[in-house]
């Protein structure tokens, strides 16, 4: 039996069975891990109160020899990011992100920093009032953890936005949280990040409008 330990968080999960689900996560090492809960819907079960979306755990499973959804075994949780379950706004940008890192990622091929990134967006989510810098930051982000981000020097930018860019690039969560964007600097990024996950990307997964509070 070949068993696995580490730790996680959740980005996904719905049902296999009547008793079963199916719990999609994010590791350090692992990159994404596709799991099944067996009886996790039972009253009884020891999964019960510690399998839902964006939790923070350790966890262990047991790997399929047939497939890539594995058995889980033991979860012990951690953090829970409660906020996202009150603040609509919240749940819209940690959703958008989510479905950001599954499009730009593939099955237990972990790219170094992606699971720092992620968990340091729901972090901040789960701390601040949601600001639209928060979903762009992670945008750029994750573009350098990919190595696609833009070249600066060319792109078409007000020098002022280029400043920001590079910022939201660079700087960690604290160091932004300051940071304030005029309206026209954040239309001019939104618009600027738009056209590049297109061109690099081919598409943008949906709930971006709703996750930056602007018409999709």
């Amino acid at each position: 039996m070949n068993s696995v330990s580490t730790s996680g968080l959740i980005l996904r999960i719905r049902p296999l069975t009547e008793t079963s689900l199916i719990v999609h996560w994010l590791t350090p090492d692992l990159g994404r891990v596709a799991t099944v809960a067996k009886g996790a819907r039972r009253p009884n079960s020891s999964f019960r109160g510690k399998l839902d979306l964006f939790y923070e755990a350790d966890f262990s499973f047991v790997r399929s020899r047939r497939s890539e959804l594995h058995t889980l075994r033991e979860v012990s949780l951690h953090q829970t990011h409660s906020r996202l379950r009150e603040d609509l706004h919240a749940l819209q940008q940690a959703a958008y992100c989510t479905a950001l890192v599954e499009q730009t990622t593939e099955t237990e091929a972990p790219i170094t920093g992606i699971h720092a990134l992620f968990q340091a967006l729901l972090n901040e989510v789960s701390r601040e009032a949601c600001q639209a810098r928060t979903v762009l930051a992670f945008e750029a982000k994750l573009l350098v953890e990919l190595g696609q981000q833009p070249e600066l020097d060319e792109a078409k930018l007000s020098p002022g936005s280029r400043r920001i860019y590079a910022r939201l690039e660079a700087d960690d969560w604290p160091a932004l949280a300051p940071l304030k964007l005029s309206s026209v600097q954040e239309t001019e990024l939104w618009q600027f990040l738009h056209g590049f996950l297109i061109f690099h990307l081919g598409r943008i997964p949906k709930g971006r409008g709703d996750a930056l509070g602007h018409a999709p």
